[in-house]
């Protein structure tokens, strides 16, 4: 079994990959992406859930390249819309939607919904699969929050300029990368698999 020395973050957009090279910091491995390799896989995402998703991205393109892969797939869960965007969050407003158009939907379908019941959560799952394809270790991240009526700051993606940190009663797109670091899902999701991937890094052969 080929060791872990490097490892493929299964994304080709640039600002979820840099936000992961920073929580991944400090770990002996050397960090790829997508972008680094013409053969990769265009992962169809059909998974009924987060972790369904992230496995199948992980797998698949380890098989295809023969190398250690981290997937990872993520989302807003909104509870007063029944869960969604949930796994389309991506998606959420059509196959090319960007993230304005996913934004503006969002506060189309809450419509006059109060503040207070507009709770909301994002979730992060990761998985990393050997070069064989086999999924090694996995992690899931949360943070709670809640839906503005409208977008507040210009940082992070996707979402942020909307989802409001209960703690700090601002959003993500205000806070910035630094708080983002420490409290969002994905954070949280690398903090608990930070200490999984040094146990393979130290064993793997």
């Amino acid at each position: 079994m080929s060791r872990l020395q490097t490892l493929v973050l299964a994304t080709r957009n640039r600002k979820k990959a840099d936000e992961l090279r920073d929580l991944l910091a400090g770990l002996p491995v050397e960090l790829k992406t997508l972008a680094d390799f013409p053969a990769a896989l265009d992962v169809e995402e059909d998974g009924a859930t987060f972790a369904d998703n992230a496995r199948q991205k992980a797998s698949e393109q380890a098989i295809t390249l023969s190398r250690w892969v981290l997937g990872e797939d993520s989302g807003l869960v909104v509870d007063r819309l029944g869960g969604r965007p949930g796994v389309y969050s991506a998606r959420y407003a059509g196959a090319d939607a960007t993230d304005e158009d996913n934004n503006r939907k969002l506060l189309e379908e809450l419509g006059g919904t109060p503040l207070a019941k507009r709770t909301a959560h994002y979730v992060c799952y990761v998985a990393v699969a050997d070069a064989a394809g086999e999924v090694r270790v996995e992690a899931e991240g949360r943070v709670n929050g809640l839906i503005e009526t409208e977008p507040h700051g210009n940082q992070g993606f996707g979402y942020d300029p909307l989802f409001r940190v209960r703690e700090y009663h601002k959003t993500f797109g205000q806070l910035g990368p630094r708080v983002k670091r420490h409290l969002s899902h994905r954070a949280r999701a690398l903090e608990q698999l930070r200490p999984q991937l040094r146990i393979l890094l130290s064993t793997a052969g």
